[in-house]
C-alpha cells in the first residue's frame, strides 16, 4: 500500500518518512528536525480536521463513541470501551489515536474504510506521532491568542528588504526554495501602486514625471503624492462600503430611495484624514454615545444602518426588528472580528467557541435601539427610517464640510440611538423572534477576551471600548489582513471574514502577528500601514512567472513574485473616464445613475415608487466615478455585477474573482467604453503629429506604459486599414462616432476620429488594460 506505514512481525516499521508538515491545510512544507516542536494548531489540527473531526469533532449529532479529538480533556480520558485513551501524552504507542491511523486492519483503522475520508499519509502521521511524543499539548485557538511582534527573521538575502515585511516574507521563501523576482519596471509599478491607492490610472504628466525622477526616492516621493490626493480616501472607502453593505434603496418588494450617502461622505473623508482604525470603529459602533457627541461622530453610526429594510403592508414588526439586529450582529462579527457568529442564531456553533447564549449577548448590544421593525404607511417611504439625524444647510457649510451637498433641502440619515429604558435580550429558541427563551445580559464573545463589567458598560461603547483593547487578539489582525488583502488579491489569511476554527490558517502567521502589533503601536495610523506595504520589496516585485515558480507555487502563497489580477469593478469604470479625460472628479454626494440596458428596472420591480423606473442622469453625473453609481439591491448595477461588484445586499469581505465571456462583451459594447472611446480619439485627432505619435500618446494614457515598435506598428496599420474603410465610406464614420451624450468637437475629420476610436477602443479590451501587474 503506497503512503502507508505497515507491521511487521518485530513492530511497527517506517518507510519513506522524509519530512514533517507545516501549515498542512495551505499547503507549506518547510523541513523540520525530529527535536523542532509541533504545533498543535498549525501542524496536527489541520491534520485531525481533515480526517477525524468528521466523526470526532465539535458535531455531536456525528460523534462516535462520545469521542472528541479537538478537545484535550476528552482526548486524553478513557475511552467509553474503557480500553486506553485515545492521546496518551509521551507515548504514541499507548494512544489510541496513533495505533489506528497506523493500523492495515480495516476493522481496526481509522479513518474507517466507510467514511471515505482517506488515509493519512506518511508525514501526516509522523506529525501526530513527534506531537504525542512532545507531550501532545493542545493549544487555544491561534486567533484567540493575542498577538505578539517576533524578532525579524534571519536570512540570507540580506540585502533585498526594504522595510521588515521583507524579512518576514523571504524567511518563508528561503524556506521553500524560492527567491523573489527582480523589482517591476517603473511604468509597471507606477500603475501597480497608483490604481491600488486612488483607484485611477497614472496620468502621463505623472509617468513621465515619475520616469524623469532618477534620484533613490523617486518611488516613495510618488506613493507620498498618491497618498496626499483624495482619491486616496474614495479607493479606500470601496471596500469597507462592502463591509457595511452600503446601498441607496431599502430592498425587498418596492425597494425605495433612500439617503445614506452622507455616512459614504465621510467614510471618504475619514480616509483621507487618516483617522485612527481604532477610533474608526468606535465611531461607527457607538459614536452617539461618546460624551459631548458631536454630529460628525453620530454621523459615523450610520455604518450599522445600511441594512435592508422592508415597506411592505401585513409584516410583522418584531420580526424585522429581530432580522435587522440579527444584520449588525453579523456584520459586526464578519466584518470587524472576522467571526462566523451568524453560525450561534440557532444553536451553538459547530466549530468555534460561541455557544447560542454567547451570540445573544452580543445581539444585546444592538437590541436596545430605538428602531422598530415597520414604520407604517407603505404611501409614505422615507428617505431614512427613524432614529434619524437631520443635516442642515448651515452645518454642512460648518460642522459637517465634507459633504457634497447638492442642495438646501432637509437631509436626513438613519443613525443609532437606544432607548432610554432597557431592552430585554432573549435567547431565541430556534433563532427564531417569538420564541423567546433565557433573558442574557449584553457582554462581548468570552472565547476571544473576557469583557470586564466592572470596567466597562454593557452598552455598544463599551463593546468599542472592547474591541479596539490592545490585547483583544482580532481587531487588528483582521484589518491588516483585510488591508493586505487589497494589495495583494489574498490575505495572509486566506478567509478574510472568517478566524475562526473551520478558517484557513495564517500563511505567514509571525507577519500578520507582527504587522498587527506594529499598526497598535504606532496608533492605529492606517496610512502609515498602507505606505509600509507598498514601499516593501515584496510590493515592488515583477509580476512575471516563470514555469518552475508557477509549478512550486501556483497561488503566489508565499509572495515570489508581484500581485497580478484584473481591477475591481468600479475601478475598471473609473479607468476608463480617467485615461479618456471624462472623469468628472468631484468628491462625494449623493449616487447618480449612468448608462444602463432599458427595461431592467421596470421587469423588476413592483412599479411603484420612485425607483419604480429608471431615470438616467445627464451631463456631469454621466462621468462620476463608479462608487457613486447608484445601488438598487433588487436590480444592482449590471456592467458592476458582471465585474464581479458586491451586490451590497449583506456584509461582504471578500469579492470572487471571475473569468467570463460577458465581461469581454461590457468592454466591447458598454455606452461608456465606446464614448470614452470616441471622446479621446476626438481629442487626440485635433492635436499636430502623425498617426503614429497620436496612437503612442493613446497607448500611454490606457494601457500606461510606452508600446513597443512591434505594438505600434500592428496599431498603425489596424489604423490605416480602418481609415480606409471609413473613407471609401464601406463603413459611415458619423455612425461610429455617434454614441454617448458628451458634446463632439467641432471641424472634425471624422474618418480620422472613426478609425483612431476604433484603435482606443481594442486598447481598452486588451487584457493587460484592466488588469495591475
Amino acid at each position: 500500500m503506497k503512503n502507508r506505514l505497515f507491521f511487521s512481525a518485530g513492530g511497527l516499521i517506517a518507510i519513506g518518512i522524509m519530512v514533517l508538515s507545516c501549515f498542512q491545510k495551505n499547503g507549506t512544507l518547510k523541513s523540520k528536525s525530529s527535536t523542532e516542536a509541533i504545533s498543535y494548531n498549525f501542524n496536527v489540527r489541520p491534520i485531525l480536521s481533515d480526517k477525524c473531526f468528521a466523526c470526532h469533532g465539535p458535531d455531536s449529532k456525528k460523534r462516535e463513541a462520545g469521542l472528541r479529538l479537538d478537545m484535550a480533556e476528552s482526548a486524553y480520558a478513557k475511552l467509553k470501551d474503557g480500553k486506553g485513551v485515545a492521546i496518551f501524552p509521551g507515548n504514541p504507542e499507548k494512544s489510541e489515536l496513533y495505533k489506528r491511523i497506523t493500523s492495515v486492519d480495516p476493522e481496526y483503522q481509522m479513518p474507517t474504510p466507510e467514511s471515505h475520508l482517506g488515509l493519512l499519509n506518511e508525514t501526516e502521521v509522523e506529525t501526530i506521532k513527534k506531537w504525542i511524543e512532545q507531550g501532545g499539548k493542545y493549544e487555544k485557538h491561534w486567533a484567540f491568542i493575542a498577538p505578539v511582534k517576533s524578532a525579524l527573521p534571519e536570512i540570507d538575502k540580506e540585502d533585498w528588504p526594504k522595510n521588515e515585511i521583507d524579512y518576514f516574507v523571504l524567511d518563508k521563501m528561503e524556506a521553500n526554495n524560492l527567491a523573489p523576482n527582480e523589482e517591476a519596471d517603473k511604468s509597471h509599478l507606477l500603475k501597480r501602486v497608483s490604481l491600488d491607492l486612488t483607484g485611477l490610472p497614472p496620468s502621463i504628466e505623472l509617468q513621465n514625471k515619475f520616469e524623469a525622477d532618477k534620484s533613490e526616492k523617486a518611488y516613495e516621493n510618488a506613493v507620498d503624492e498618491l497618498l496626499s490626493q483624495k482619491a486616496y480616501g474614495e479607493k479606500m472607502a470601496v471596500y469597507w462600503l462592502d463591509v457595511a453593505r452600503y446601498a441607496d434603496s431599502y430592498g425587498y418588494q418596492d425597494d425605495e430611495f433612500r439617503t445614506q450617502w452622507p455616512w459614504r461622505d465621510w467614510l471618504i473623508n475619514s480616509f483621507n484624514k487618516n483617522l485612527p482604525y481604532d477610533k474608526f470603529l468606535t465611531w461607527q459602533i457607538a459614536g452617539d454615545m461618546l460624551p459631548n457627541a458631536t454630529k460628525e461622530q453620530v454621523l459615523a453610526t450610520a455604518f450599522f444602518r445600511n441594512h435592508k429594510y422592508t415597506e411592505e403592508g401585513g409584516v410583522i414588526p418584531e420580526e424585522y426588528r429581530i432580522e435587522y439586529n440579527i444584520d449588525k450582529t453579523k456584520t459586526y462579527g464578519m466584518g470587524v472580528l472576522g467571526l462566523s457568529v451568524e453560525c450561534a442564531q440557532c444553536h451553538d456553533h459547530k466549530y468555534d467557541p460561541v455557544s447560542q447564549e454567547d451570540y445573544y449577548r452580543l445581539f444585546a448590544f444592538f437590541n436596545n435601539s430605538k428602531e422598530v421593525g415597520y414604520e407604517g404607511d407603505v404611501s409614505q417611504s422615507k428617505p431614512a427610517k427613524n432614529p434619524i439625524m437631520s443635516i442642515t444647510d448651515e452645518e454642512a457649510k460648518t460642522l459637517l464640510k465634507f459633504i457634497n451637498r447638492p442642495d438646501t433641502s432637509r437631509l436626513i440619515v438613519s443613525v443609532l440611538g437606544d432607548l432610554d429604558t432597557l431592552r430585554p435580550t432573549h435567547i431565541l429558541n430556534r433563532g427564531v423572534y417569538d420564541a423567546p427563551g433565557k433573558v442574557v445580559t449584553a457582554s462581548a464573545l468570552p472565547a476571544v477576551m473576557k469583557f470586564d463589567t466592572t470596567k466597562i458598560p454593557q452598552n455598544r461603547l463599551g463593546l468599542a471600548t472592547w474591541t479596539t483593547n490592545r490585547s483583544n487578539p482580532l481587531t487588528a489582525r483582521v484589518f491588516v489582513n483585510q488591508v493586505w488583502q487589497e494589495f495583494f488579491g489574498r490575505g495572509i489569511v486566506k478567509s478574510t471574514g472568517d478566524f475562526g476554527m473551520q478558517g484557513d490558517l495564517p500563511t505567514n502567521p509571525a507577519l500578520l502577528d507582527w504587522l498587527a502589533v506594529d499598526f497598535m503601536d504606532h496608533g492605529w495610523n492606517i496610512k502609515r500601514l498602507v505606505k509600509q506595504i507598498v514601499t516593501s520589496s515584496t510590493y515592488r516585485q515583477s509580476a512575471r512567472i516563470t514555469d518552475e515558480k508557477l509549478k512550486a507555487d501556483p497561488d503566489n502563497v508565499y509572495l515570489s513574485r508581484g500581485p497580478r489580477y484584473r481591477l475591481p469593478a468600479e475601478f475598471v469604470r473609473d479607468m476608463v473616464l480617467s485615461s479618456s479625460g471624462l472623469l468628472v472628479p468631484k468628491i462625494g454626494g449623493p449616487s447618480v445613475k449612468p448608462y444602463q440596458p432599458k427595461g431592467l428596472w421596470e421587469a423588476a420591480t413592483s412599479g411603484r415608487g420612485q425607483l419604480a423606473k429608471y431615470r438616467q442622469d445627464d451631463g456631469q453625473a454621466l462621468y462620476r466615478r463608479g462608487m457613486y453609481t447608484f445601488i438598487k439591491l433588487t436590480v444592482p448595477p449590471p456592467s458592476m455585477i458582471i465585474f464581479d461588484a458586491s451586490n451590497r445586499d449583506h456584509c461582504e469581505v471578500k469579492r470572487s474573482k471571475t473569468n467570463t465571456p460577458l465581461q469581454a462583451l461590457v468592454m466591447l459594447n458598454d455606452p461608456t467604453v465606446l464614448e470614452a472611446s470616441r471622446v479621446l480619439a476626438e481629442r487626440i485627432t485635433l492635436k499636430q503629429g502623425t498617426v503614429e505619435d497620436k496612437i503612442k500618446e493613446s497607448f500611454q494614457r490606457i494601457v500606461c506604459r510606452k508600446p513597443t515598435e512591434k505594438e505600434i506598428k500592428l496599431l498603425v496599420e489596424y489604423y490605416n486599414d480602418q481609415a480606409g474603410m471609413f473613407t471609401k465610406n464601406r463603413l459611415q464614420a458619423h455612425k461610429v462616432l455617434n454614441v454617448g451624450e458628451h458634446p463632439h468637437e467641432e471641424k472634425l475629420p471624422e474618418d480620422q476620429a472613426a478609425a483612431l476610436m476604433r484603435v482606443i477602443n481594442t486598447l481598452y479590451n486588451m487584457e493587460e488594460t484592466i488588469t495591475k501587474s
